[in-house]
């Protein structure tokens, strides 16, 4: 459907308004916001909500950089925003909180002194210290409260031939004391994105309040929840009102380069899983059941081996197993939804054309945008009253837990831990333009503007690639490719939702495959031409880059034609042939294998390593040893080939760093290098090659 889409981005009036600024005195008292200081955003996590919509707890994290690590407390705070209190102070992190059915208690994991791993947690929201419920050798995950509030479900990762978690520990010890510490996989995954998966299997447990000896629910079955849920995702299972059932997703595809991931129900006490969702081989995920018990939700998608095709919402009936697809005609996907307590509607967080925008979905009618220009993620209903409460973020504002008003999008804001370090930074402005791309289709895009902005000067430009592909630049603030860090530099920052990107309807996102680089490419350079034509842009002082697809789509620009005078290469795909070493290149591709006459011809046009003959732009390649998504001899191949061409590059390596770059003072170097580069070849006043 792409940009002419139902929702049209909206720029408030005083938005606008402040970009025609060229001096604020204000900005003048205020510290740049650097990265430094984008370090000292506290983020607050996702809520839980008490049963009468009083009071929610979220986890807000610390950063510790003496440390080099954040530490999460557990807060609550009231709806009514009369009271915030601090709940947790140990020194170990607590996350995933829970509040009982009747309010009273609160559930989280944490990993305390004597702790080996992860375990659950039981605190009486009354008063007094949090108890250990769990000794899990293998750790713990996800948590849910049954609804008698008596019992506490989780997720952890087992050896099925192993009937004791006394063997599952010894187990782990004798593998920590083995001499040699190789692996054998057989026909398995074996990486995920930065974790080599042994051959345990992800199964659910409970346990109760007393902290009973937890009980298996789905090692009996024959089923294990998908391998490649790493980071756990609670979206894995869902518990029936009742608490008579659980529903939960595994892949039910025998062979070992494929899956299809279904949903499942299963009574508590049997073995004898059901399938509920054989009818289709594709994606089938995200159980949820509704509070009168009778419907069952999922988010079903129709085209095989594609992760980023639209998700239905499906809703079944549990008595006549009758199935209803709500809004068939909706071209985007549902996602992070909670039930309204009548049963009758869903709340969701949807990717919305450059917007995560709350919707209301009626199980019988059609979408409703209940939220405009911010985004929100992290819903969560009260039982009783439907209070409704979210994170909210843009640009400029972090995660801030908000109370939403459901009929209006009318949000009230209840966190303020980021209000004093925002209100002494010099921020920037932004907006959200179109221009047109490849084949003369209107492009999104978002368009940051450094502090101070004045449309009478020339300034430089740093347009982002964003990774995927099939994902979006939403409004919100961005950690790892800061805009405001950028902005402090005195750089204008371009955003662009280039073809393949989500939340523009389904066309648009499939439009680039096979052939990933393309459409993406004259996407990006109708960016550049787009900021070469304004006023207010130095056209000879233009850089790029990006991550992940990001940074694959950096190494086409680098062997192209374009404008720029410097890349950033993080994490980039260079090489299609190697790959085949990512992690999740066991399966079945949806096009084939490199081998197939199709892919290679694919191949031979969209992989970067092709264009190596045109290498002359200097960049900057920096990479994780533990990226096992773009395994790091990509960043390798790239920085030697561009040694081998007599091209000014610079390979900023990670020992300890995954696909992103995740600890702070790590994050301290990546900002600096990049910057470093920037100065060097941008901003410098005559040109170092191109």
């Amino acid at each position: 459907m792409g940009l002419s889409s139902q929702t049209p981005m909206q720029i408030t009036p005083l938005l606008l308004a402040s970009l025609t600024l060229t001096t604020d005195p204000a900005l003048q008292e205020r510290a740049p916001f650097s990265v430094e200081r984008s370090w000292e955003i506290q983020r607050v996590g996702a809520p839980t909500i008490a049963p009468d919509g009083s009071f929610a707890v979220v986890a807000i994290s610390r950063t510790d950089m003496a440390a080099d690590k954040s530490v999460a407390d557990l807060w609550l705070l009231r709806t009514d925003g009369s009271q915030t209190r601090q709940l947790t102070s140990h020194p170990a992190s607590e996350g995933s909180p829970l509040i009982s059915p009747d309010g009273s208690r609160l559930v989280f994991v944490a990993q305390r002194e004597g702790d080996k791993a992860p375990q659950l947690y039981l605190m009486e929201l009354a008063g007094g210290e949090a108890r250990r419920l769990t000794s899990v050798p293998t750790g713990v995950a996800q948590p849910k409260w049954f609804p008698d509030g008596r019992r506490i479900a989780f997720l952890s990762r087992i050896w099925i031939d192993l009937e004791t978690f006394e063997a599952q520990g010894k187990r782990l010890q004798e593998r920590e004391d083995a001499k040699s510490k190789a692996q054998v996989f057989e026909n398995n995954i074996v990486t995920a994105w930065d974790v080599f998966v042994d051959d345990r299997q992800l199964h659910i447990f409970n346990t109760d309040i007393e902290g009973a000896t937890p009980q298996p629910l789905t090692s009996g079955t024959g089923l294990e929840l998908p391998r490649r849920s790493v980071p756990l995702e609670s979206a894995l299972y869902d518990i029936a009102p009742d608490g008579g059932e659980i529903a939960f997703t595994a892949d039910s595809n025998p062979a070992a380069n494929d899956t299809n991931i279904d949903v499942y129900t299963l009574a508590i006490g049997s073995k004898e899983a059901r399938n509920r969702t054989a009818d289709n081989p594709a994606s089938d995920t995200q159980p949820l059941y509704s509070p009168d018990g009778r419907t069952l939700a999922y988010l079903r998608q129709k085209t095989l081996r594609f992760y980023a095709d639209t998700r239905k919402l499906t809703l079944i009936d549990r008595a006549s197993d009758a199935r209803t697809t709500v809004a068939p005609n909706w071209d985007r996907s549902a996602d992070g939804l909670v039930w309204a307590n009548d049963s009758r509607s869903l709340f969701g967080a949807i990717d919305d054309a450059g917007t995560v925008r709350i919707y209301q979905l009626p199980v019988d009618g059609a979408p409703r945008a209940v939220t405009g220009e911010s985004s929100f993620s992290g819903l969560a209903l009260s039982s009783r009253n439907d209070t409704l409460v979210g994170l909210r973020q843009s640009f400029l504002e972090p995660p801030t837990l908000v109370r939403i008003d459901s009929r209006t999008g009318a949000a009230t804001q209840l966190s303020k831990v980021n209000d004093a370090l925002l209100a002494g930074s010099s921020l920037g402005t932004f907006e959200s333009v179109t221009y047109p791309g490849a084949g003369g289709r209107p492009i999104q895009m978002w368009v940051n503007y450094p502090p101070g902005f004045d449309k009478s000067k020339k300034h430089p430009l740093f347009l982002l690639i964003h990774g995927g592909p099939h994902n979006a630049i939403t409004n919100g603030m961005q950690f790892r490719w800061n805009a405001q860090v950028f902005g402090s530099w005195g750089f204008v920052t371009g955003w662009p939702n280039f073809h393949g990107s989500s939340g523009f309807g389904q066309e648009f996102t499939d439009s680039i495959n096979p052939q990933q680089d393309e459409l993406p490419y004259q996407d990006v350079l109708g960016a550049a031409k787009w900021f070469s034509q304004q006023l207010w842009i130095d056209s000879e002082r233009m850089a790029a880059g990006g991550g992940s697809y990001g940074g694959y789509l950096t190494t086409i620009l680098l062997g192209r034609e374009h404008p720029f005078r410097a890349l950033i290469a993080h994490a980039a795909v260079y090489n299609w042939y190697t790959q085949v070493g990512a992690d999740y290149a066991t399966e079945v591709g949806r096009f084939g294998g490199f081998w197939t006459e199709n892919q290679s011809k694919v191949i031979a046009k969209g992989s970067p390593h092709f264009g190596a003959a045109n290498f002359r732009t200097p960049t900057l390649v920096l990479h994780g040893q533990k990226d096992y998504r773009v395994p790091v001899n990509h960043g390798l191949e790239l920085y030697h080939a561009l040694i081998q061409r007599g091209v000014p590059t610079r390979f900023v390596y990670f020992p300890d760093e995954n696909h992103w770059i995740l600890k702070p003072n790590n994050s301290l170097l990546w900002y600096r290098e990049v910057k470093s580069w920037l100065d060097r070849f941008v901003l410098e006043p005559s040109p170092k090659g191109k």
